[in-house]
Formats: structure tokens, sequence, C-alpha cells
């Protein structure tokens, strides 16, 4: 589909449809001619049998499961009470497996590439000497840990755990958005998700051929498990969590009790001879990996934040004398640093001599002087990023923006450029949603988890986040998106 085109069903179509309509972005239900895609014609019937009352229950039916299950996020910036329910969407997205195979195939090049990134510059910083990526680009990095210099991770592996944000390009081509490497969230939804659609959807899934992700919290504990010192199989795991005020707590708790493993506080460790412990009622255990929830700053106070009252004191000096292993380890953000972003084409050429597969979204740097240039004049056309947040906070979308805003980020950009990116506003692709009694389009990207303990494993399908407000291209859940069940078929 061009980006100047649009697609509405049929004419002949229940009222359920009647205020679908999709302008300029890719509709990942209908084809231009508005008929539905392969992959959806079996839902988009399924819809025209059941009444908006049916499809209401259904919905009341999923929210009332997300309810007694406590699936709920925290916005910090609410001032009226952070705590919510997730919002969820009852329709799925629908990915064919020819279309997801090759998604997963550049999923797995460009954490390869990644990972072979932060050892280099954590080691001898042979990207940096060939200019490849600036070496003053990755060392003014608030993410970059000279600690890290020399310390060597098992199997070379940085990152255990990623959540790489794609989008659908109005041509149909899946684009990567942003890498989340540090502590990627989110995957409790994902799979709170498909728990939900089988509850309120039982035939319809059945049908269709879903390949299963349930199976997630057992992937990521093999792979925390080849991580363990000495790839033990029966290595002690914990998760790290910075207690219950963190936005992501139902997530940690949901993760550890599926993995079968202590959900821990900081002061529940300790270290001792350069070994981490763990305090029970049986006395110290010893800790073999650490799934961690936060951030580098927060790890250990006698290294990183003074002020910090979250992490293990001497924790990393542990960890970098090898007796345990952190996942992901610390220093990885570097490489999800919005301004490196922009050279993993490079980075995946350098190190595997191959050209990405999947393409990203083209980014202004602020930092150059001719970039910067263009990004302040042309700031109504552009989303402009600021390189280290994540939330959808500290953005600009110039379409959708006020001239204060504008003049805000100009300052903004100018007082620090290294700390701001811009990329092209884009319409992201839409998928079908059941909104107030009817189908309606809402712009969607897609958040699949990569498994890397020795290899890589991607789980098939992800978190499909929703912007539920009427144009909006914001999906992230503390500026008023949701989420959908993703289905990858199996044929």
């Amino acid at each position: 589909m061009t980006p100047d085109s649009s697609a509405a069903p049929p004419a002949s179509s229940s009222s359920l449809y009647e205020a679908y309509r999709v302008e300029g972005a890719y509709d990942e239900m209908l084809a231009p001619n508005g008929e539905p895609r392969p992959q959806y014609q079996q839902l988009y019937q399924t819809l025209l049998e059941l009444t908006p009352e049916e499809l209401q229950r259904r919905q009341q039916a999923a929210d009332l499961s997300f309810l007694h299950q406590g699936i709920t996020f925290t916005v910090y910036s609410d001032t009226q009470g952070t705590e919510r329910i997730f919002p969820y969407d009852l329709l799925p997205r629908i990915i064919a497996s020819q279309e997801w195979d090759a998604i997963e195939r550049g999923l797995i090049q460009r954490i390869t590439a990644l990972n072979l990134f932060l050892h280099d510059i954590y080691h001898g910083a042979r990207i940096l000497a060939d200019k490849v990526v600036p070496f003053d680009l990755v060392y003014s990095s608030k993410h970059y840990r000279r600690e890290m210099r020399g310390v060597d991770v098992p199997h070379g592996t940085y990152i255990a755990v990623v959540g790489t944000d794609l989008i659908r390009l109005p041509d149909g081509r899946f684009a990567v958005l942003e890498d989340n490497l540090r502590v990627p969230s989110g995957a409790s939804y994902m799979l709170t998700n498909r728990q939900v659609m089988k509850r309120v959807f039982p035939r319809l899934f059945t049908h269709y051929g879903v390949r299963p992700l349930e199976y997630y919290t057992q992937a990521l504990l093999t792979a925390l498990c080849d991580l363990a010192p000495g790839s033990r199989a029966d290595a002690n795991i914990v998760l790290l969590s910075p207690g219950v005020y963190n936005s992501a707590y139902f997530e940690h708790t949901f993760l550890a009790r599926l993995m079968g493993i202590p959900l821990v506080e900081g002061r529940d460790l300790l270290v001792h001879d350069n070994a981490v412990y763990m305090r029970t009622t049986a006395g110290l255990r010893r800790v073999d990996v650490i799934y961690r929830r936060i951030d580098d700053d927060f790890v250990d106070p006698l290294v990183f934040r003074k002020d910090s009252t979250l992490g293990v004191p001497g924790l990393f000096n542990a960890y970098r004398s090898g007796t345990v292993t952190l996942a992901n380890a610390i220093g990885t953000g570097v490489a999800d640093d919005k301004a490196i972003y922009a050279y993993v084409p490079q980075i995946i050429a350098y190190y595997l001599k191959e050209d990405p597969l999947l393409p990203n979204v083209e980014t202004y740097q602020c930092a150059d002087g001719a970039e910067r240039a263009y990004v302040l004049e042309h700031l109504q056309d552009l989303v402009v990023k600021a390189v280290g947040e994540s939330g959808g906070y500290g953005m600009l979308i110039g379409p959708h923006s006020t001239a204060e805003a504008r003049a805000e980020f100009v300052r903004l950009i100018q007082a620090n450029p290294r700390n701001y990116i811009a990329q092209p506003t884009i319409n992201l692709s839409c998928c079908p949603c059941f909104l107030d009694g009817r189908v309606e389009a809402r712009h969607v990207d897609l958040r699949p988890y990569i498994l890397y303990g020795r290899q890589a494993s991607i789980l098939p399908g992800g978190l499909t986040r929703v912007a539920l407000r009427r144009g909006s291209l914001v999906v992230n859940s503390s500026q008023g998106g949701g989420s959908k069940d993703t289905w990858v078929l199996t044929a």
C-alpha cells in the first residue's frame, strides 16, 4: 500500500466496520482493494457473525481477568494515582508464518552483532579505531561504563534479553525503531494477553493454528542457566527487583513465579569473599546468576550511585571476578543509546560482513552541526527523542506539537545536542481494534523478545502495543497506549 492510499471494508460489511478507516498507513487487516488479507479472513468473518453486544461481553470478560490478576502498570507523572489496569484490546494482531521467519532472521542477526559490538568496545575497541562508529559518541554515552573495560562475560553474551521495537512502514516492510537492551519490559503482558485470548476466543484461536509462546519463561530460565559461571546446570538464579513501587513490579513477580526462582531486593543479598549470597530462613544460599531489573546506576553503591539503597555493596567486584553473572551485563545501555542506534547497519556490516535484514528508520544526529540545523528547521515534520529516555518521555512528535513545545525543544537541543536525535514522522501500520462497540483502526508497533544464552532464540510473537487514542502515534502505556495478543501462524 502506498502512503497516500486508504482502505475501507466493502460496502456490504456489517455496521460493526462502518467507522473503520485507514489513511496513509499500512493496513494490517485489509488489502488496498478493501478485501481482508489472507491471514485475517477468518477473523474478519468471525466478527461479521458476532453482535457488538457479544463482543462487548467478551471485552468485559477480558478486562475482569486482568483486574482479578492484578495486571497493572504505574504512571509516575499521574498525580491522580499511579496504578492502572493495563489496557487490552480484544482483537488479535495476526502475522503470517513466512513474514515472521524473515523477522526472526533479522533480529538474530541484529542481536549477534550488538553482542560483538559490546565485547569490542569494552576490550580492543577495533570498531572505534577503524572509525566505523565515532569514539566520542560511545565514550560520551551516559550508559558507557568504563568499569567494564576488560571484563569478560560468559560466552560473550552481554545481552541475554532484548525487546526490539519494530514498526511496519507504509510500504509493508518491517523496520527497527529502537532496541531495548538494559532492562526490557513487557513480556508478562505478552503472556497474559495470550492467556486471556484463549479464554475469550477459544474456538477461533484453535482453528487459526497459532505458534505457542507460553514456554517463554522456561526459555528465559534456560538462557540464564547457560550464563552461570561454569555453565552449571544446577545454578541458583534470582530476579533482582527494585521493589513493590517499581512500575514493572507485577512483571517481576510474574516472571519469578513462572520460572520458579526467588524474587529478591538488594537487601536480600550480600557479598562475602567476593561471592554473592541470598539470605534465607535456612541460612545463606550462594547465588550464581542475577536476572536484574534495576539500572546500572543502582546495582552497587560502592561503584556507581553512592546513595543507592536498591543494590548490593560489593556486587560489581564479585561480578568482575566471575563468581556471579548479571543479565543483562553492566554497560549494555550504550548499545541502545538512540544515537548509537543510527550506526547499527554499519555495526552489522563490520562484524558479520552482511547487509542488515531489517532496516533502521532514517535518523538525524543533533550532535552533528549540519544535521542539527536540518532538525531545527523541520521540527514540525520530525519526531525528536532524547537518546536515553524511554516510555514515550522526552519526545516531540512534530506534526502533533504546539509552537510552545517546539520552541522548548529548540532550547533543549541547542543546550545539549548530543542528547537528541530526530527521525521522520512515520505513519505506523494500523490494526483493527474493538472500541466503543465498533471496530476501528489504530496505530501499532511490535516488541518481540529475543533470548541469548549460548545462542539466540526468539519467541514467535511478542507484545503488540496499540495507540488507543484516535490519531495518536504513541503506543506507550504511560502515554495512553494499550496492547493486544500477537498471533504468528504455523503455516
